[in-house]
């Protein structure tokens, strides 16, 4: 039998918030245990949340990029269950009244093709503690630190079909949050998770199978695994003759498999009700409109954009925009290099994110200002130095020693475009060679690459490749 995938994400997004979404305690990571955790989230008797306006805008951005509805009127309420980092015994969450309803977005896959994925809703809630294990000799530690912390949770349809598709949808809101500035998107921190919700059925078969929700997975990588080893685990039940479980499980790394963590709660066990210590939250067009009027371009239209402006293939501009400091970082580049669009992708694509990769750096931490590279490359399209030297002037300039011209002077790398002055030493080349002349002229043509290696290290790199070529052509013809 055939079997189809399908699967649903729900990612949670830590807004960029600088305090929390009912209180005014920090958000800053790194601190000590418990010491960011006021009144407030923990629930103490007689304290009242206050909702964060910034969060509140923040989920507003984010539907509006998705082109989703905003409810001008949503509700927070209590979503209940017991365990020891979370000390009201509830989390405020939005339940039958979410923010933003109905978005969508669109997978650019590696195929070629598009996909266009739904997401159902997108609806703040405060985060939960963290339950410590590590150095505790058996016991459990509870840091509240985070309990508090604004969430962005973005539910998609279960449009998904592949663990590929799958990650691929997690790296693309990933990026949109990340353009929106509303999460700094670490993963390592926890800023941005997910959990998947995976069943398989009979291809042609519309009702869905039992699904299984594969809990907190903060890696890309890790997304796509847990899912493809999920979906393979579901039909080795099944075609044994077996049942799935309804469940939540947990992605273990170091064996790549999956395994359960408790059974699957539905709503009705969360028993959910309004928050009697928030009103509903009303918004006005004044204040929809005001944030539509702070959405930057967005990945997609960025996308397209450099396609039709700069002639750029749909790999390369995918690449360009897949970070938003990487796009602004390359338009800098064309500008200081005069338009030359093509070549500034070439060497942001190679050399510069090379760099980036070898040295474990981001686009924000690089040491090459946008305008030194930019200025190399016009050097490139002047004659002044050749594609060949250029790589050693990138290096001199990411180790700070200057701009391209500072480089190309202190080391005496300005290319040699001077006829006779080539021709002299292509005459000496000839001469300290003559039996490698005698086979070229008597028709080993293959030669000739010999002469240009030498002419080139006579003149260390320095002369102009082109007229290499053609003044010992002209010579060894004569």
């Amino acid at each position: 039998m055939e079997w189809e995938a399908v699967i649903g994400l729900e990612i949670h997004v830590q807004l960029a918030t600088r305090s929390k979404v009912f209180s005014g305690a920090s958000t800053r990571y790194g601190a000590p245990p418990n010491t960011q955790a006021c009144a407030i989230d923990l629930g103490l008797p007689g304290v009242l949340p206050v909702l964060n306006e910034e969060a509140v805008r923040m989920a507003v951005k984010f539907g509006l990029a998705i082109e989703a509805e905003i409810a001008r009127r949503s509700v927070f309420a209590r979503k209940h269950y017991f365990y020891p980092d979370l000390p009201k015994g509830y989390q405020i969450s939005q339940y039958e009244l979410p923010i933003v309803r109905h978005g969508h977005v669109t997978l650019h896959l590696e195929d070629g093709t598009a996909k266009r994925v739904g997401i159902t809703r997108a609806h703040l809630e405060e985060d939960a503690g963290k339950s410590v294990h590590e150095g505790f000799g058996g016991l459990t530690g509870i840091d509240l630190n985070r309990a508090g912390t604004p969430l962005l949770e973005i539910v998609s349809e279960p449009d998904l079909r592949t663990p590929q598709e799958a990650a691929a949808y997690m790296r693309k809101i990933h990026t949109l949050v990340r353009y929106l500035g509303i999460c700094d998107g670490n993963l390592q921190e926890g800023n941005f998770r997910c959990d998947a919700n995976v069943s398989v059925r009979p291809v042609g078969q519309e009702a869905f199978g039992t699904r299984t929700e594969i809990k907190n997975v903060n890696s890309f990588r890790f997304i796509e695994k847990a899912i493809a080893y999920e979906i393979e685990r579901q039909i080795d039940i099944l075609e044994a003759g077996g049942r799935v479980v309804q469940e939540t499980r947990l992605y273990d790394a170091a064996k790549g498999e999956t395994r359960p963590m408790r059974s699957k709660e539905e709503a009705e066990d969360y028993r959910y009700f309004p928050d009697p210590d928030l009103l509903p939250l009303v918004l006005d067009e004044a204040f929809i409109e005001g944030v539509r009027a702070t959405l930057p371009e967005l990945p997609d239209a960025k996308r397209a954009r450099f396609m039709e402006q700069y002639g750029l293939s749909a790999y390369e501009a995918g690449i360009l925009t897949g970070e938003r400091a990487l796009a602004d970082y390359y338009e800098q580049v064309v500008e200081a290099a005069g338009g030359e669009a093509k070549l500034a992708a070439n060497w942001v694509l190679s050399e510069l994110l090379g760099a980036l990769n070898k040295e474990g750096l981001d686009i924000e931490r690089c040491p090459l200002p946008a305008g030194h590279l930019g200025g190399m490359l016009r050097r490139i399209q002047d004659g002044t130095i050749s594609g060949k030297i250029a790589k050693e002037v990138f290096e001199a300039m990411w180790r700070g020693e200057g701009d391209a011209d500072a480089v190309i002077e202190a080391k005496g790398l300005r290319q040699i475009t001077d006829p006779e002055a080539i021709g002299r030493i292509v005459d000496q080349v000839l001469a300290q060679h003559p039996q490698q002349l005698e086979q070229y002229r008597a028709g080993k043509d293959k030669l000739f690459g010999f002469f240009v290696g030498q002419v080139m290290k006579a003149t260390r790199g320095r002369a102009n490749p082109q007229q290499v070529n053609e003044i010992l052509r002209r010579k060894l013809q004569g």
